[in-house]
């Protein structure tokens, strides 16, 4: 039997560990702000602000989506619980990752941030504004600690492939991120030339924000986020010229004069914010006929009567999580065939979305992330 010498053992062991730090080199990296951030790549802890940031970091570290991170927003167990347990199931250590409050609502913890030595801190940019405030970045700056701007919710359109391209580059993983933004540029495609091909007639399609979540009505979209996916997916945006910024309202009497032919209403589980709610739960491996029978429900509120769309049965809801996240063009295929059903019925959003999920994601798909009236008739 050989014997090990401990002390050679150790030096083995820092060598190792110092050869692996030497990857880390310092580099520049412009954020979607347009910030330059100085940084060591690739990264190995990262915090980051919002839960739901795992949909791109599981596309980028596949094997191990939570090896990186050290600390989360509390966001995704109430946002997006399907998900979270999925996640939970397979990887039972994220139970017992620290978990912060938001940039937004003030109740990001600063210091338990510093205390977890973070490489980086990735924030949505619709923190911005909150954590220059509260002068977080100086804070972070002064003991080390970066912090990148990234978006998939206020310009997702626009700003999910620079995203993604900053997250690779963190990460070390250039080339898988092209290889993710190949793919969602080319299932973009399969609509987007069909359209330029044949021009069809726009229909007017009026896209409610997270309908049912309270009585109020009705939040929507302006010229970007799910609105723009209306765009790209051949409708035209009722709320377009109403909403001036990403998000907006619009009040009944709006939708009844515009009389949509298209209404696609966003949901998902939300018991953990609005217990019994009237939202449709639609999202990973949902009940559909639930979520059918909450969709018709919506459509009796004063704000639908003699709509179109609800007389002719093209009522649609779509997971909501589509709004922040890297997968829209998922959501831009199905509501392409939803507006375009004879000039799209070969495009199955379903098999794009299974596809997603064997090339990029370590969970298997589960449907449950669209339903219709339309279909169910």
């Amino acid at each position: 039997m050989r014997f090990i010498d401990k002390a050679a053992l150790a030096a083995v062991g820092l060598c190792i560990s110092l050869s692996a730090n030497a990857f880390a080199e310092k580099i520049t990296i412009k954020d979607v702000t347009g910030r330059d951030v100085e940084v060591s790549a690739p990264v190995e802890k990262v915090i980051l602000g919002e839960g739901r940031q795992i949909y791109f970091v599981a596309v980028l570290d596949r094997d191990e989506p939570f090896k990186r991170i050290v600390g989360w927003r509390d966001d995704l167990p109430k946002a997006d619980p399907e998900s979270y347990a999925a996640y939970l199931a397979k990887y039972p250590g994220l139970a017992k990752l620290p978990t912060f409050g938001g940039m937004k609502d003030g109740t990001f913890d600063v210091e338990q941030a510093v205390a977890l030595r973070p490489d980086v801190i990735i924030m949505n940019v619709d923190a911005k504004t909150a954590t220059e405030e509260a002068g977080y970045i100086e804070k972070l700056g002064k003991v080390g600690i970066p912090l990148v701007y990234v978006d998939f919710r206020e310009k997702p359109m626009e700003n999910t492939e620079p995203s993604m391209r900053i997250i690779g580059k963190l990460f070390g993983k250039e080339q898988k991120a092209e290889e993710f933004i190949k793919f969602r540029a080319d299932s973009i495609a399969r609509v987007t030339d069909v359209l330029a091909r044949d021009n069809p007639a726009k229909p007017l399609v009026f896209v409610e924000r997270a309908g049912g979540y309270s009585d109020d009505c009705c939040m929507s979209f302006g010229n970007e986020n799910f609105g723009k996916m209306v765009e790209f997916a051949g409708g035209t945006n009722m709320a377009k010229d109403i909403i001036p910024g990403t998000f907006g309202t619009v009040n009944p009497e709006q939708i009844i004069a515009s009389n949509p032919d298209q209404i696609i209403v966003t949901g998902g589980n939300w018991q953990g914010y609005v217990p019994g709610g009237n939202w449709v739960g639609v999202g990973y491996g949902a009940d559909e006929e639930e979520a059918l029978r909450k969709l018709h429900n919506l459509t009796k509120r004063p704000a639908f009567t003699g709509v179109k769309a609800v007389k002719e049965g093209n009522v649609h809801a779509i997971w909501h999580q589509f709004y922040n996240n890297p997968y829209q063009f998922v959501a831009i295929q199905e509501i392409a065939k939803w507006l375009h059903p004879d000039l799209f019925k070969d495009l199955d959003p379903e098999t794009t979305f299974k596809e997603l999920h064997e090339r990029f994601l370590p969970l298997p798909y589960k449907p449950g992330y669209f339903v219709s009236l339309k279909s169910s008739t």
